[in-house]
C-alpha cells in the first residue's frame, strides 16, 4: 500500500481567454476576504522587516525587470520622444539592483559613466504615464514615481486600508507628492474616465482577483499603442505550492497566512496563450524568479517553476 501524501494540492480554477464573469458588477475586483486579509496588513506596510519584507525585497527584481524591458524597447513607447543619432547603436538603462562587475572595474565605471549621459539625455524629455494596478501600500508606485523618466504615476487599489497607509508614506517625499496620487478605485471604473497610460503594471496582483482575464482585457484597454504592460504572479505547480504556501506560511511564517490561494495561481503557458491569442499585443519577454530563505530573491530561473515576472507591448495599428 502506498503511503498517503503528505501535501495534497488544492483544486484550481481555468483560465482562459474566453473565461467571463456571470454577473453583471465589477469584474476586475478582488473578493471581501481577499480585501480584508490585506487590510490587515495594512499598518505593517512599510515595515521593511515586518509582514511585507519579502515584497520589499522582490520590488528591486521589479524595478531590474522593467529597466531592462525600457533599454529594448525606448524607441516604441509613447511619449518617450526617442531621437536616435546616426553614430549611435543603442543605450543602456542599467539595473536597479544588481552589481554585474566589481565595484572597483573600470569597465563598470565606464559603463556607469555612459549610462548616465544617455539617460540624461533621454529622460530629460520622456513624459511618461503610469497606472500601477493593486498597488497596495505604494511599494512599487513610489520607485516609478522616483524614476526621471515618468511624469505622472497612479496607484489604484480597492483596499481604503492599505491606500491609507500608501498616501502616508508618499507625504514623506515632496517629489512623490507632485508625481504620485493614489485612487480607490475598480479598473474598468478608467475607462469611463477616458484614460490611457504609457506604462500599467500588476505585479502580484492577478492571483488576487477572482477574474484575472477580464483584469487584462481592461488594462489593455487603457494602454497606449505601442505602450508596455508588466505583471507577474505565480506558476501553478507543486514546487510554488511548496515554497509559497507550504514553507512560506506555514512552516517559516515569512508570509501572512492566507495571503496565497493555489487554486488562483497561473501557470506562465496559460498566461502567454492568453496573450497569443489576442490581435492587440505581444509577449516581450518573461523571467523565473524564485525566493529562497536565507539567501533571498534569485532571478534568472525556469519560468514555469515558481514566481516570474512578464512583459506584454500593445501593438500600433
Amino acid at each position: 500500500m502506498f503511503a498517503r501524501p503528505l501535501i495534497r494540492l488544492p483544486a484550481v480554477r481555468a483560465f482562459s481567454i474566453s473565461a467571463t464573469c456571470r454577473h453583471s458588477g465589477p469584474t476586475t475586483g478582488a473578493s471581501s476576504d481577499e480585501l480584508a486579509h490585506f487590510a490587515e496588513l495594512a499598518e505593517t506596510w512599510w515595515d521593511v522587516g515586518g509582514s511585507q519584507r519579502i515584497l520589499h525585497k522582490m520590488n528591486l527584481l521589479r524595478m531590474d525587470f522593467i529597466h531592462q524591458t525600457l533599454r529594448n524597447n525606448w524607441k516604441t513607447l509613447p511619449n518617450s520622444n526617442f531621437k536616435k543619432s546616426a553614430t549611435d547603436d543603442g543605450f543602456l538603462v542599467p539595473g536597479f539592483s544588481l552589481d554585474l562587475f566589481p565595484r572597483d572595474s573600470e569597465i563598470r565605471r565606464k559603463s556607469q559613466q555612459r549610462a548616465e549621459q544617455e539617460l540624461q539625455q533621454l529622460y530629460s524629455s520622456a513624459k511618461l504615464e503610469v497606472l500601477d494596478v493593486g498597488c497596495g501600500g505604494g511599494i512599487l508606485s513610489e520607485c516609478l514615481a522616483r524614476q526621471p523618466y515618468t511624469n505622472r504615476v497612479r496607484g489604484i487599489d480597492l483596499s481604503p486600508d492599505v491606500l491609507e497607509a500608501a498616501q502616508a508614506h508618499r507625504k514623506t517625499d515632496p517629489i512623490l507628492v507632485k508625481k504620485l496620487d493614489y485612487r480607490l478605485i475598480e479598473l474598468e471604473k478608467l475607462k469611463e474616465n477616458k484614460e490611457q497610460y504609457d506604462i500599467i503594471t500588476m505585479f502580484e496582483m492577478l492571483e488576487h482577483v477572482p477574474y484575472p482575464s477580464e483584469v487584462l482585457k481592461e488594462a489593455l484597454s487603457l494602454l497606449k499603442p505601442g505602450g508596455l504592460l508588466f505583471l507577474s504572479t505565480i506558476n501553478r505547480t507543486f514546487v510554488s505550492y511548496f515554497t509559497t504556501i507550504f514553507m512560506g506560511e506555514d512552516v517559516l511564517k515569512v508570509v501572512p497566512k492566507g495571503t496565497h490561494t493555489y487554486s488562483k495561481y497561473i501557470n506562465e503557458s496559460e498566461l502567454r496563450a492568453w496573450f497569443e491569442k489576442r490581435t492587440d499585443c505581444d509577449v516581450l519577454a518573461s523571467e523565473g524568479c524564485l525566493y529562497i530563505p536565507g539567501v533571498g530573491w534569485k532571478a534568472g530561473g525556469p519560468v514555469q517553476m515558481g514566481n516570474y515576472l512578464m512583459s506584454v507591448r500593445k501593438r500600433v495599428n
